[in-house]
């Protein structure tokens, strides 16, 4: 039933509808029943409702019951007034005094072609004190002057434009400020007015002493971080390359400029024995001390597997799986190759590395062809090894890809520019090294790791070349082979004038190895001697490719002692497998000091 519609025709209804009004009337009377105004703000008594009398009071016995057919109307909950909102002022009623006042940057306002001062606000006079208006601007605020924006403000008159200086430092350094001059216009000044008496600039300086000090912080802790990794990297560069009797090298490191981080290019020189020599240079993809160390560790591991005189290509197929150990993420490029100065070759493997150049005494460069693998820590791939001659005059250089390597431009422009660069250049290997980082543009500002090695094959003439022999001898087995090279070493040690101790030596060290050939090896065999200017070389080489080892041999057994009486009177000693098939068994002799 609709009770709206029905509930004046019930009995009684008409009784409490007037007394209803009755009440009502005498709380207006009394003041009650207003709405009262929002807290924090003031009512406005012309939005001010008296709550309707139809709504009741919940207190009133007339209006409260279970509503169950007694004829009686249901309780109605009173309704929440919205709060009347105070009125917010508008932008139009504020004065510019007052906003600029109230700012916590510095704000400044000068006028004319002087740039006399009109105003400074309170911020600005608590950092640089009261100021003087009417004054021009080099006599009133000399802290323009300090911070360079005199200029600035002559810029900002001619052009109409505002202009922003970025961290501007006061001499003491104690603060720092970003500045915004912004062209303003004086209200009595009329449209399109010009005059530059008119016209004025709003100066505004922000503090950001905070910011600057924080950016300082944190570019001196990349600096130290920087110095740390190149520190690093220098620290795991030999210090002091070895210098081969037959070669000259010489090799260089610059790290990227200071905003890069440095990488991981590396370097070595390693003898072998019997004259040979390993080079290597290598770039570990990345930059950091990550980079530098994982460099470390290769060029650990290279020396560790050259010692072992394997070739070229079995040294890199170690450092493949060592690389990927290592660090599956990082890949390093790398070039190994071994020099034989009795061969006049250079063996070589690369495993994704960039090629060798060797430039010929008449000045033609050649570039080392394949093979050419990938880099290392990618696995799966056999590296082969392959060969380029270095004769006597020639130089080789093996460089990382920060020489050659250019933004916008194929790296192998770069390679061609290096062998023009190479064509032309002459002098030792270290006044070459500089040359062609000259030519190749490398400067403190270069934005990568380079590193260059240069080795050449001297040319010996003269007084020189007598410093410096060879000599050899095809042994055809039998047993007149070992009287034979006995007689073969002492006339040739004889002939190269060395002391009879030496010579006693040498024959003894010759005829042992010849033994042991000759009882173990197959043929072809042979005995070279070589000499340097600072060791005797004994070698002998066969078709056999079973090392031989040191061992030691019992008091009743008649052989087994020929490796060790050569390990106790030479320098040194040493085998290995040469690429044909065979082995070569080594030892040394240090010359007497002159």
């Amino acid at each position: 039933m609709n009770f709206t519609r029905w509930s004046a025709r019930f009995p009684g209804t008409q009784r409490r509808a007037a007394a209803r009004s009755e009440h009502a009337a005498a709380q207006a009377k009394r003041g009650e029943g207003s709405v009262p105004a929002a807290r924090g703000g003031r009512a406005d008594p012309g939005t001010e409702r008296s709550t309707p009398a139809a709504t009741g009071s919940p207190a009133d016995p007339t209006v409260s019951g279970s509503g169950s057919g007694s004829g009686t109307i249901p309780a109605v909950a009173p309704t929440r007034r919205p709060a009347v909102i105070a009125a917010v002022p508008s932008p139009d009623e504020l004065s510019v005094r007052e906003v600029l006042g109230r700012l916590p940057a510095l704000v400044a306002l000068v006028h004319g072609p002087e740039h006399r001062v009109a105003y400074v606000n309170d911020a600005y006079v608590a950092g640089f004190g009261t100021r003087t208006p009417g004054a021009p601007a080099h006599q009133a605020l000399p802290e323009l002057g300090e911070l360079g924006l005199l200029p600035l403000l002559d810029q900002v008159q001619r052009s109409g434009k505002p202009r922003t200086a970025k961290n501007r430092t006061t001499p003491g350094g104690t603060h720092s400020y970003t500045v915004t001059c912004t062209p303003v216009e004086f209200p009595n000044s009329a449209e399109g007015d010009t005059d530059p008496h008119h016209a004025g600039i709003l100066i505004h300086l922000a503090d950001v002493t905070d910011h600057a000090e924080a950016a300082e912080r944190l570019r001196a802790s990349e600096r130290r971080q920087r110095e740390a990794a190149v520190t690093l990297q220098r620290s795991l560069l030999p210090q002091e390359l070895e210098q081969p009797d037959d070669l000259r090298v010489a090799a260089t490191y610059q790290p990227g400029g200071t905003e890069a981080a440095v990488g991981g290019d590396w370097y070595d020189v390693i003898t072998l024995g019997a004259g040979r020599t390993a080079l290597v240079i290598g770039d570990v993809m990345g930059r950091g001390v990550r980079a530098a160390a994982v460099m470390g560790q290769l060029r650990t591991a290279v020396r560790a597997y050259a010692r072992l005189d394997l070739p070229p290509h079995e040294v890199l197929q170690l450092l493949d799986g060592l690389a990927a150990e290592i660090d599956a993420s990082q890949i390093a490029t790398c070039v190994y190759a071994v020099h034989d100065p009795n061969e006049g070759l250079l063996a070589y493997a690369s495993a994704g590395h960039l090629p060798i150049l060797v430039r010929d005494e008449d000045g033609t460069v050649r570039r080392a062809a394949d093979p050419t693998g990938p880099p290392l820590g990618t696995g799966g791939w056999l590296h082969t090894s392959g060969t380029i001659a270095l004769g006597p005059g020639s130089t080789a250089v093996l460089y990382t890809d920060g020489l050659v390597e250019r933004r916008g431009e194929d790296i192998d422009e770069g390679v061609a520019a290096l062998e023009r660069a190479l064509s032309g250049a002459q002098g030792t290997p270290a006044v070459i090294c500089d040359r062609l980082m000259r030519a190749l543009g490398v400067d403190a500002d270069h934005d990568d790791d380079v590193a260059v090695m240069v080795l050449q094959q001297p040319a010996r003439t003269g007084a020189d070349a007598e410093l410096f022999h060879n000599a050899a001898l095809e042994l055809l087995g039998g047993i007149e082979a070992a009287p034979r090279a006995r007689a073969f070493a002492q006339g040739v040690l004889t002939s190269w004038r060395f002391p009879v101790e030496l010579c006693d030596l040498g024959v003894l060290a010759a005829s042992e190895l010849v033994a042991n050939s000759l009882q173990h090896g197959t043929p072809p065999m042979r005995l070279r001697l070589r000499r340097t200017d600072r060791r005797l070389i004994i070698e002998v080489t066969d078709g056999d490719d079973h090392l031989p080892r040191r061992r030691r041999a019992e008091p009743a057994d008649e052989t087994g002692r020929g490796i060790s009486i050569v390990a106790t009177i030479a320098s040194s000693w040493g085998t290995r497998r040469t690429p044909g098939g065979g082995k070569a068994v080594w030892c040394e002799f240090a010359l007497p000091d002159k």
